[in-house]
């Protein structure tokens, strides 16, 4: 499960960075993601710290190569997309296109790495 191992990298990368950019500097943050609306910052620190909060259990579950998680980093992440495409079209507002957009690029990696690997294992196995 190396590769799958090495696609969490970007999901433990991005979550921390966008958890302390939000938490942080709200505005900044919003900005970049091209949001379109203005948002009274405090939930957007709450996001920020949620998300360095999980960005935090990822980096352990990659450092600690805890692979029965493997999978469900990405079931918890198409459910969350499913949740972005609703409040994309709710609210118009980009900034969630622009999350969606980044979350899948990582259930794409990682579903990608874990089929292949576990498929490979299944083929060893026979």
């Amino acid at each position: 499960m190396n590769r799958t191992r090495l696609s969490l990298f970007y999901l433990a990368t991005y979550l921390p960075l966008a958890g302390l950019a939000l938490l942080l500097v709200p505005d900044v943050a919003m900005k970049l993601l091209l949001s379109n609306r203005t948002y009274d910052d405090v939930f957007p620190r709450l996001a920020g710290a949620l998300l360095l909060a999980l960005g935090t259990l990822v980096i352990q579950i990659v450092r600690y190569r805890i692979e029965a998680l493997y999978s469900w980093t990405v079931v918890i992440r198409i459910g969350l997309l499913v949740v972005l495409a609703a409040l994309a079209l709710k609210s118009g507002d980009p900034f969630f296109a622009v999350i969606f957009v980044v979350v899948a690029i990582g259930v794409v990696l990682t579903g990608w790495s874990y089929y292949t690997e576990w498929r490979g294992g299944m083929r060893a196995g026979t």
